[in-house]
């Protein structure tokens, strides 16, 4: 029996893997589809953990202990829900929408990388903890994972895996290059240089005041490639509840 559950346990941490590949990999491949999923499964796990989160927090705004009417919960909870998925869908598409398919194959790693942390992480908590994988993921994973990918975007770009593109150049694109209606792909891969040459200039305007490796990890903290942890966060938090729910249905 023991054996048993050891290979059934491994069966479900390979599923794990392929499950975070997958998201990367439809990312990569569909981004557009990717963005779409994103939102809809944002909207969907939003709509559910907020409402039960404004039914125990609108008491501590509204006289203590007054129940919330459910008209106000469900109103708050859905325009959360609604704003969130917009968030999610838009942070989707620009991280992973552009025509420079070798940095975009850069990205889905670290953001796989970073989905399997965050997924990893709520099992640890769940196990150890009881900690609800969807309500942790949710609400309080968005900012670790967001800095994880963030850093670890850094971190290629400091070993130019990803090349820096300097405001000249960026300048001539847009001039010269950028057609009169471009697409969205060529408007995202715009932004992501426009992206990197801003948290370039965010170092360098620190390092004025502060040591350089300090600055590169305030650089860190303040780079837009943070609002994608929201993305991961989503995502972890759905392999994770998941891959804890067949855990727990092992004999």
């Amino acid at each position: 029996m023991a054996v048993l559950r050891i290979l059934l346990n491994a069966v479900i941490m390979a599923a794990e893997i392929a499950a975070v590949a997958a998201v990367a990999w439809l990312g990569y491949q569909y981004p557009f589809v990717f963005a779409a999923v994103t939102a809809g499964l944002s909207f969907l796990l939003g709509l559910r953990l907020e409402m039960a989160r404004l039914s125990f927090e609108l008491p501590f705004y509204f006289e203590g202990a007054r129940t919330p009417r459910r008209l106000l919960v469900a109103l708050v909870g859905s325009v959360e829900a609604i704003m969130k998925g917009v968030l999610a869908g838009l942070a989707a598409l620009f991280t992973f929408a552009g025509t420079d398919s070798g940095r975009l194959l850069w990205v889905a790693i670290v953001f796989g990388l970073t989905t399997y942390a965050g997924s990893t992480l709520l099992r640890a908590l769940s196990v150890s903890f009881r900690a609800e994988p969807w309500r942790w993921g949710y609400f309080r994973l968005a900012a670790p994972l967001g800095l994880a990918f963030s850093a670890g975007l850094a971190v290629l770009a400091a070993l130019q895996i990803l090349t820096p593109t300097s405001v000249g150049d960026i300048g001539w694109k847009l001039v010269w290059e950028l057609p009169q209606k471009p697409s969205i792909s060529q408007v995202s891969e715009l932004f992501f240089q426009i992206k990197q040459a801003f948290d370039d200039f965010i170092v360098t305007v620190l390092e004025t005041v502060l040591p350089e490796p300090w600055a590169r990890v305030a650089g860190v903290v303040v780079s837009v490639n943070v609002l994608t942890g929201f993305v991961a966060s989503v995502y972890a938090a759905s392999i994770a509840a998941i891959v804890r729910g067949a855990e727990e249905r092992l004999p």
